[in-house]
């Protein structure tokens, strides 16, 4: 099916926007490139230190520069259930290596922070920054120059991005992620939701609210519900970079080990082959990038990527704004519901059809991308492909041409909405993103007075205090990321949720995140300018009507003569200290809008 004309049009304007920054890219991975194995230059006393630790079988391949050696990027810790799963895939990895003719390195450990356990806490004022730490980390373990492939393990929320803004410095070689899968479903997420609001209103005690939490989140693998995450899972598969059907495979399982060690061969082969049509700078261009915003829209993904992908686009020489994605939201679909858009986990929406119906009812209907290149070559018509077992072997049959529950998963010819997940906001406050695929319609627009917060604490004491039961919406300004790292503010969501469910309309208006759990609360987020920019959120007093309409994107103060005439607050962030967040003072004055990626390292 012919591409959409608007869909082709956006890209085409993405193109020439991005002409003079691409091809600067793409001059200096070609200066990289070599037809010879990158170590073929390293002296010998380079070689012996890469090659010291090695099996005496690896360090003669690698001096003798008669195999490919693959960089193994890896984001393990045994504190995150999902980078739990990769304890043991570098022994592994070394192991499918071998088999297939190559040999393989860890390069180099990134750090992996965990969102869910840093929520309401200090820590998560590093969260963001995280992610540039972890670019640069991975371009320090690539840098030895001993590699002519890399394998990335990384799976959550900033790790997938920084990891990938890092190996696109080095996108001469071929590259892939390698996932973990998510683990098997636990209590129901309607449940999991109902006792945490049940705590935040005093019914249950933390004893209950902990039993509840442990019965979600009880074992190694990916948390189950679509947040950003799994939405970076759906994104490197959509952009073809891990192989087909393989970002919800539980873990410790058959098919998993058969899908890690064909991705293993699958790099292994393209280092031997040494194609430039097979290294990762060919594979992410503008289409590939379009599709992912695409993939990101069709599934009403984490609000994060509308950051992430920015950044990671950058990297690439490519340049994408809101715009590109307001634009497209208003021609692709919403095609799923997982939690919180819905009742479902990942694991339901694998087995109702997963990835490979995605991407098939898309490309049917012209809305992605097919003449990219993918880690598997020519065409993203490979991921239409699911991956069996016959014979404890792996095979690749066709995916479901229908869904196999339209609770979860649907056609483009039948969707949850006709339009995506993801609205872009705009008025006199400022610009600014909202998640609209679990709002209900009667909660699309909203007017009402400002109440104004400090923190996230500060509405919560007056929700126990009995002092929000009306129509609000709660501003949280000085929360972006040159004022404290834009940490996101999901202590609100039980607190919101439920005074929406007493039946009061309520939203939110903020310059942090909320991420990829933005559920049934309206809320206007990555305001920009910031407060601490001198953006309008931050002259906006307890009192101003705002009107808030996610239908047409429209966020405005009706006061705003009045509000001009104000002076800016201000809110010192020069002596934070404590979890080593001095550390990261001058990454704050130097990092970028949300809108242009929050990343102080381009």
């Amino acid at each position: 099916m012919k591409i959409n004309t608007e869909i082709q049009k956006i890209t085409d304007r993405i193109v020439r926007r991005s002409k003079e920054t691409r091809s600067l890219y793409t001059q200096q991975i070609s200066t990289q490139f070599n037809k010879e194995f990158s170590r073929a230059h390293l002296s010998c006393g380079n070689l012996v230190h890469a090659a010291a630790g090695c099996r005496d079988i690896d360090k003669s391949a690698l001096s003798e520069n008669i195999i490919p050696n693959l960089a193994i990027i890896t984001a393990y810790n045994d504190m995150l259930s999902a980078h739990k799963t990769y304890e043991d895939y570098p022994k592994l990895i070394r192991k499918y290596a071998e088999k297939h003719k190559a040999v393989a390195q860890v390069a180099g450990g990134v750090p992996a922070m965990c969102d869910g356990v840093t929520q309401g806490q200090d820590g998560m004022e590093m969260s963001l920054f995280s992610r540039d730490v972890i670019s640069l980390s991975t371009t320090l373990g690539l840098s030895h120059n001993m590699f002519d492939g890399g394998l990335c393990l990384g799976i959550c929320d900033k790790i997938v991005p920084g990891i990938l803004i890092g190996a696109l410095k080095f996108g001469h070689l071929p590259i892939a992620f390698v996932p973990g899968g998510p683990m098997h479903t636990g209590i129901s997420n309607e449940e999991k939701s109902k006792i945490r609001q049940d705590f935040a209103e005093g019914k249950i005690d933390r004893k209950a609210l902990l039993k509840g939490e442990s019965d979600s989140y009880h074992s190694p693998g990916t948390c189950t519900f679509y947040g950003t995450a799994n939405s970076n899972q759906m994104l490197m598969e959509i952009m073809g970079l891990q192989l087909p059907g393989s970002s919800f495979v539980n873990p410790n399982t058959e098919l998993r080990a058969l899908l890690n060690e064909e991705i293993v061969k699958v790099i292994a082969n393209s280092s031997k082959e040494r194609s430039i049509e097979a290294s990762l700078s060919n594979i992410v261009n503008e289409k590939t990038i379009v599709n992912g915003i695409i993939g990101l829209l069709a599934t009403g993904g984490s609000t994060n990527h509308t950051i992430h992908l920015i950044a990671i686009a950058r990297a690439a020489g490519i340049i994408i704004n809101w715009d590109d994605f307001s634009e497209l939201s208003e021609i692709i679909p919403l095609l799923t519901r997982v939690y919180p858009n819905g009742a479902a986990d990942v694991n339901h929406f694998h087995a109702a059809g997963g990835m490979g119906f995605l991407i098939y009812t898309l490309l049917k209907n012209g809305l992605l991308h097919n003449d990219v290149y993918t880690i598997l070559g020519n065409g993203l018509d490979k991921y239409t492909k699911e991956a069996k077992i016959k014979s404890h072997k792996l095979v690749w049959e066709d995916c479901q041409r229908e869904p196999l529950n339209e609770n979860i998963l649907r056609k483009v010819s039948n969707p949850f909405k006709t339009k995506s997940g993801l609205k872009i906001m705009t008025g006199n406050i400022g610009r600014g993103v909202i998640k609209t695929s679990a709002v209900a319609d009667e909660n699309m627009i909203i007017e009402a007075e400002a109440i104004v917060f400090n923190e996230q604490e500060d509405l919560i004491i007056a929700f126990k205090k009995g002092e929000l039961n009306k129509d609000f919406i709660a501003v949280l300004p000085f929360q972006g990321p040159k004022q404290n790292g834009m940490p996101e503010l999901h202590q609100l969501t039980p607190t919101l949720t439920i005074l929406q469910r007493r039946g009061y309309k309520v939203g939110l208006v903020t310059d942090g995140r909320m991420s990829g759990a933005s559920g049934k609360v309206p809320s206007s987020i990555h305001i920009v300018p910031e407060a601490h920019e001198g953006g309008l959120i931050s002259k906006i007093k307890t009192g101003d009507i705002i009107h808030m309409n996610a239908i047409t994107g429209e966020l405005y103060c009706k006061e705003i003569e009045n509000i001009k005439l104000r002076e800016g607050r201000n809110k010192d962030n020069s002596s934070v200290f404590g979890l080593g967040r001095e550390l990261f003072t001058n990454m704050r004055t130097l990092t970028s809008s949300s809108e242009e990626g929050a990343s102080f390292i381009q």
